[in-house]
């Protein structure tokens, strides 16, 4: 008798941890769904803009290429997209992309719709609040709050490669190799310390206790934490 209540209770665990795996998956299943269809919609919302507005100067024109080169990567993490964080990354590259697509309409007069949420390491970046030029090693970069013909790269605000790199537009868009890269060249170090050096607003530019090692870290926004939907609702440009 006592062999048969060990045989039930055993069967009765074997189903209960079933039943937990199986409920457990099924959940996890949902969340994967509801991310991706997040994700989707905001790759859809990136892709209407992408093809429906046009730069009408070069700022502007700069802005949309960028918001079309984040709009083709959305779409290739979308098909790669098997877990919650790669379709969470979807969600980010797509709202980067959304951000080029509000400067360009600021950089042409045109209303730029509501604020879109910020990652944290955008508001760990901060954002260029006046206007400056700097020579570095013989050459001359500019930096603006706002688009101009001397400052027509806009990026919108992160952590590349372990040093924050503020919302602005700028002469040239030296952050680039940063990117490719996940290091910085020496001469960067330089010109970020010169062009940001005592500007209100932008994020800590020194390298504080973070070793030369650690700079190949995140070359995108999503790498130091993701966008904060909590406070925004839908919106249409």
């Amino acid at each position: 008798m006592g062999t048969i209540v060990w045989v039930v209770v055993l069967v009765l665990l074997a189903a209960g941890v079933f039943y937990l795996v199986s409920q457990s998956n099924a959940r996890k299943a949902r969340e994967l769904d509801d991310a991706k269809a997040e994700a989707r919609r905001w790759v859809e919302r990136l892709g209407g803009q992408v093809m429906s507005l046009t730069g009408s100067n070069a700022a502007a024109t700069q802005a949309m290429a960028d918001a079309s080169e984040r709009f083709t990567a959305a779409g290739s993490q979308m098909e790669q997209a098997r877990t919650i964080p790669q379709a969470r990354l979807v969600t980010e590259t797509a709202m980067e992309g959304l951000h080029y697509v509000r400067a360009a309409r600021e950089a042409m007069g045109m209303d730029p719709g509501p604020a879109l949420p910020e990652s944290a390491a955008q508001r760990q970046a901060g954002a260029v609040s006046e206007s400056r030029q700097v020579s570095v090693e013989g050459h001359r970069y500019a930096a603006s709050p706002n688009s101009g013909s001397g400052t027509p790269y806009y990026y919108p605000g992160g952590v590349v490669a372990g040093r924050p790199v503020p919302r602005g537009w700028y002469s040239e868009p030296w952050w680039k190799p940063a990117l490719v890269a996940g290091a910085w060249g020496v001469g960067t170090f330089l010109l970020m310390d010169a062009m940001f050096s005592g500007m209100h607003g932008v994020g800590d530019m020194g390298m504080g206790d973070m070793g030369m090692g650690d700079m190949g870290g995140a070359a995108d926004m999503g790498d130091s934490g993701g966008f904060d939907f909590g406070d925004m609702g839908g919106f249409d440009f």
